[in-house]
């Protein structure tokens, strides 16, 4: 508070002239030169231009054709995949008749069991799914164990020694 008093009064001294500092000398334009004035022609006239008679284009008219519309739809797709090398299988049919979806898919999971979902979808009952999951087929593979007959040999620890040494 008591700086903002102090930039206050200072500022009013300085306005009163006290502070003996002298007032900025006025600027005089004196030295520039004036303004020179110029006339505007008296008249002006465009440069003459020909102008080429040029047969309009002809303007093709487009009728607009509506877009074929079928009110009962019908699509089926099916593929299939089955990749020895990454374990890869699966398989997808669906179809689309009189309003009503129905389809089925089929993969086999990382776990290998093979999930398979049967769906139908429509405007009245939404979409519905079944989902089965079948266990994995794994086969055990039977292996044949022999009894194994090892000889072992000894050696003493005096041979070792005196290789060694």
């Amino acid at each position: 508070m008591l700086a903002f008093l102090f930039v206050v009064a200072l500022a009013a001294l300085a306005k009163a002239g006290d502070l003996g500092y002298a007032a900025a000398p006025a600027v005089s334009y004196a030295s520039y030169a004036p303004v020179k004035a110029y006339a505007a022609p008296v008249a002006y006239a465009p440069p003459a231009y020909t102008v080429a008679k040029v047969a309009a284009p002809v303007a093709i008219a487009k009728v607009a054709v509506p877009e074929p519309y079928d009110p009962n739809p019908a699509y089926a797709f099916s593929y299939g995949v089955q990749d020895p090398t990454t374990g890869d299988a699966k398989q997808q049919k669906e179809e689309l008749h009189n309003g009503v979806v129905q389809g089925v898919y089929s993969l086999v999971e990382p776990d290998g069991t093979t999930r398979t979902v049967h769906y139908t979808a429509d405007h009245v009952n939404g979409f519905n799914a079944v989902v089965d999951r079948q266990p994995a087929k794994v086969a055990i593979a039977k292996v044949a164990v022999a009894p194994a007959i090892a000889k072992v040999a000894v050696a003493s620890p005096h041979s070792a020694y005196s290789v060694y040494h």
